[in-house]
């Protein structure tokens, strides 16, 4: 359920808030076990926000079983690499999750005590999964118009949680979890919609919006802690503060584009804002975390500037760990920089032979770097067709594509499967290694070098080339 994206350069770190409720002097026990057809790996690893719980292997059958106590009741994630989903566990569940991997999402079922809502979650993530390319096809219309369709959709779906709510027995944290999942993924439209609008229509300003277009940011909770890793409250988190700081900066700072365009007085604008609106520590601190790493990852050059933003960052974060990521994200990015010798760290080749990446280069004088991995498959095949048309293109440049977050035996059965160049593919072990010292924030990303020299670590396979 949750996007690849979201894992690069957006991994949260955060203590458990593993507690025992007592009844009758025993903490009570959940039972959340099932079956992977076609496993990816032998493990399930249960996390409650982004901190470890448990691990378990899958037996003989593919099956797998927790039995917890005393656990809080709220949200989940179980992660069998490279997928992960949500789960909402509290006291007494006994729940049973069937999925296939080859289409997690779309196979997965829950069963048993508990299973209601959670099916209730996967169904709204696949309806509004469906639903994106005919909302985007709504962008074009006038604000009503577009509210209508928005709030029509929307309806449809409370109506189906007041039957679930009919014939099954929600927790009120469990019904409201239910909501927010509703409520959250609508109101992303509507904040997305004054830009997307724009950009459909070719219009040259923002469309006026009457005040009722966002009536439903009067019953907005910034403090919501039972939502702060849901991740449609934190999208739409991320673009309701870039909504309002585009907003008040276009009336507040100088009445033209000047402000908004420049990056470190809009991203100051972000801070400052979620500085004023939000007091709960853990949300404050992750959207701090996000539109720092939003800035350095566009900005990508280091500048005076850069260290300004950065000296705001760790004046309003109360995260110790956060800032020292963003300080190493920054020392990444310095490293980066052309003329400056390329990162060096082992991967492994197709025979599971260690190889570092400056031995690769070696065989060949101009190299281009893409990065791939198994759960995105359709970018996956876009990016290699793309890559053949390249390498015609560039006779003599070398094409490395390297792998991330996926199995070393799945890799290599896809490294087959695609009839991939063996003497080009590699797979890399250590993600967070990787990611830090190339700096991978999207699938498109390449890095171009001439020896081991960097030409240019922050190019697009479809723009650069």
């Amino acid at each position: 359920m949750v996007p690849y994206m979201v894992r690069f350069l957006l991994g949260l770190t955060l203590l458990s808030t593993f507690g025992c409720a007592k009844k009758n002097g025993e903490c009570a026990s959940v039972f959340f076990g099932g079956e992977i057809v076609n496993p990816t790996n032998d493990y399930v690893v249960l996390y409650r926000n982004d901190a470890y719980i448990d691990s378990v292997r899958l037996d003989d059958n593919n099956r797998f079983s927790f039995n917890l106590q005393g656990i809080d009741e709220g949200l989940y994630h179980f992660d069998h690499a490279p997928e992960l989903q949500y789960i909402y566990l509290q006291e007494g569940d006994s729940l049973l999750a069937r999925l296939n991997t080859v289409e997690f999402d779309e196979s997965l079922v829950f069963s048993g005590t508990g299973s209601e809502v959670n099916n209730f979650l996967v169904e709204m993530f696949l309806a509004y999964e469906n639903e994106e390319p005919q909302i985007y096809e709504y962008y074009p219309l006038d604000p009503e118009a577009f509210s209508q369709k928005i709030d029509s959709l929307r309806a449809i779906k409370i109506n189906h949680l007041n039957d679930l709510v009919v014939d099954n027995q929600l927790s009120e944290r469990a019904l409201n979890m239910a909501k927010a999942t509703i409520d959250y993924n609508s109101y992303i439209t509507k904040e997305k919609y004054p830009f997307y609008h724009k950009r459909k229509t070719g219009e040259e300003t923002i469309h006026d919006l009457d005040e009722s277009f966002y009536d439903y940011r009067k019953n907005i909770d910034f403090n919501n802690r039972d939502l702060t890793y849901f991740r449609p409250y934190f999208d739409f988190m991320k673009w309701h503060f870039g909504n309002i700081s585009y907003m008040s900066c276009l009336k507040d700072c100088g009445g033209d584009h000047e402000a908004v365009n420049d990056r470190l007085h809009f991203n100051k604008h972000k801070l400052y804002l979620v500085d004023s609106l939000v007091a709960e520590t853990e949300i404050r601190d992750i959207l701090f975390r996000n539109i720092a790493v939003d800035y350095l990852l566009k900005e990508h050059n280091p500048s005076q500037e850069c260290q300004l933003f950065i000296d705001k960052f760790n004046k309003l974060s109360s995260n110790e760990q956060h800032k020292e990521e963003i300080d190493h994200l920054y020392k990444g990015i310095r490293h980066l920089q052309p003329n400056q010798s390329l990162p060096n760290f082992i991967l492994k080749d197709i025979n599971n032979q260690n190889i570092s990446l400056k031995e690769i280069v070696g065989r060949k004088k101009n190299t281009v770097f893409y990065f791939w991995t198994a759960s995105q498959q359709k970018p996956f095949r876009s990016n290699m067709q793309h890559v053949e048309k390249l390498k015609k293109k560039y006779p003599d440049h070398n094409f490395v594509g390297i792998n991330l977050k996926t199995s070393y035996p799945q890799w290599q059965l896809l490294v087959e499967e695609y009839k991939l160049d063996k003497n080009t593919q590699f797979h890399g072990e250590n993600f967070k290694e990787i990611q830090m010292a190339m700096i991978i924030d999207k699938l498109n990303k390449c890095i171009i070098t001439k020896d081991t020299v960097i030409v240019d670590a922050f190019a697009d396979l479809y723009t650069s080339l």
